[in-house]
């Protein structure tokens, strides 16, 4: 068996263990280079690459190299940069692997209306409606900004009309309400098959509203919502200072949950904020879970970039979907946006992608304020923060203060762990003296900085979540 069908052979029994999106980014382009006196080495394309199979897959890959050879005792990784050349044959395709899933890897949208089941009889019968069958809870990705709203809707889901009822979501635009919301509908129709689910935006149901009024059709309007077993509203902000709409929804919200049935809302702000709603419409609203969506973090956005390059069939540079995660920090919506765009300049013009051109299509997109001052100039094409300054910003964007909070004098925790975490940074990452780090912080004494870099090495020690904070600020800063 040659080295390269030993590493296809190991692929194989990996696939299974781990997400599609995530084996399609990590694995490409590499390939097993030799086993030796028990040691299998195996190349991959980049230094990032090493250092993620490295520290998340290791294991894996031991035991299932084990299982093909059970010689071999340990994993070594070697970085190869012809491996990413285009027409080598010492790299494994990854896509010959799926190649039992055809054309799967092009997803299709369904019918917009998509009727399930019915209830009542003739012309007045109530119908399951969709709006996108892609929205599940499975391919939402969980992360530490929405493990609270996800594990909501897996509740609700599991249990329609139980304790989570109402379940009110919110969060600002292009976080993922509306997925979640849908995912809810769509799952509880794979678990409940007999359940009718509406779907609506609030917007569409004042229209409706106003077309009954108009028509003389309420009757048949209450029908259409009061006989379900699950309401899903989305944007219920909508409703303010729509007296004849917030007073139907207060009923049909009171017939339903009066009756055990699921309501799941979401809007952009919580309910007590919801400007020009009747308070008993906000009252109700809090009486069951609410939960909020926020921004998500950089482990989060570069997950969810590795997830939209598998379903999208295309493989990037790890390091290029780290620098979009890192630039594009305002919405899901908005970094879903900018990877379309870059995938399309890859296919359009048949090149790959390279932090240079994301640059160019961010700032292009205005997708971010400013593109992090990065020097992706030499150093093998690695991001670098290249200046206190930029360390600083880097810190400051982490953990949502300012840059004069951190040079400043204020003595709160919120400002002392990043203000002590960007010297660490400084002094470890830049070399720079303490008596320049002292300068660059409002004219404090060498002994503050030593200070400061000696209690965070301390505090690296027994703090596991200022560790995790610290690596993923590394990570946003290429390192």
């Amino acid at each position: 068996m040659s080295q390269k069908d030993l590493w296809v052979s190991v692929l194989k029994r990996l696939q299974p263990t781990i997400k599609k999106a995530n084996f399609i980014t990590w694995f490409q382009n590499t390939t097993a280079l030799s086993v030796e006196t028990g040691v299998l080495t195996v190349g991959v394309p980049t230094a990032f690459a090493k250092s993620w199979l490295m520290d998340r897959y290791n294991l894996k890959i031991l035991q299932a190299a084990k299982e093909v050879d059970s010689s071999i005792e340990s994993v070594e990784y070697e970085v190869l940069g012809k491996l990413n050349e285009e027409g080598n044959t010492f790299a494994v395709n990854i896509n010959s692997l799926f190649v039992d899933e055809g054309v799967k890897n092009v997803r299709k949208v369904r019918n917009l209306n998509e009727v399930r089941v019915g209830k009542g009889p003739g012309n007045k019968r109530v119908v399951s409606q969709m709006i996108n069958r892609r929205y599940t809870l499975s391919n939402f990705v969980v992360g530490s900004d929405n493990r609270l709203p996800h594990a909501a809707c897996q509740a609700v889901a599991g249990m329609p009309g139980g304790i989570y009822n109402p379940l009110y979501i919110y969060g600002t635009v292009g976080l993922g309400k509306t997925h979640l919301l849908q995912a809810v509908g769509n799952e509880i129709l794979k678990n409940f098959p007999d359940q009718v689910i509406k779907y609506i935006t609030a917007e569409r149901f004042v229209t409706e509203v106003v077309d009954a009024i108009g028509k003389r059709h309420m009757s048949q309007f209450k029908d259409r919502y009061r006989n379900v077993d699950c309401f899903l509203i989305d944007d219920v902000q909508f409703f303010a200072r729509k007296d004849s709409s917030q007073q139907e929804f207060f009923h049909t919200f009171n017939e339903l949950y009066d009756g055990n049935k699921q309501i799941v809302l979401t809007s952009d702000r919580a309910p007590s904020e919801l400007d020009g709603l009747d308070e008993r419409l906000k009252s109700r609203f809090s009486m069951g879970m609410v939960t909020e969506l926020l921004l998500p973090d950089f482990e989060t956005r570069l997950a969810i970039l590795q997830q939209k390059c598998g379903e999208y069939g295309v493989i990037m540079d790890p390091e290029v979907l780290c620098f979009i995660a890192t630039n594009v920090q305002t919405s899901v919506r908005e970094l879903e946006g900018v990877l379309k765009q870059v995938v399309a300049d890859m296919q359009l013009f048949e090149r790959v992608a390279t932090i240079r051109s994301v640059a160019d299509i961010i700032r292009r997109m205005n997708k971010a304020q400013k593109i992090i001052g990065y020097d992706i100039e030499a150093r093998g094409g690695k991001i670098v923060a290249r200046s206190a300054a930029d360390i600083m910003n880097i810190v400051a964007d982490y953990y949502g203060v300012t840059v004069d909070q951190i040079v400043g004098k204020d003595r709160h925790r919120g400002v002392m762990v990043p203000r002590q975490i960007s010297m660490y940074l400084i002094k470890n990452e830049l070399g720079d003296s303490y008596e320049k780090i002292g300068m660059g912080f409002g004219g404090r004494n060498h002994t503050t900085v030593m200070h400061a870099c000696s209690k965070t090495v301390d505090m690296l020690k027994t703090d596991l979540r200022l560790v995790r904070d610290l690596n993923a600020i590394k990570r946003e800063m290429g390192l």
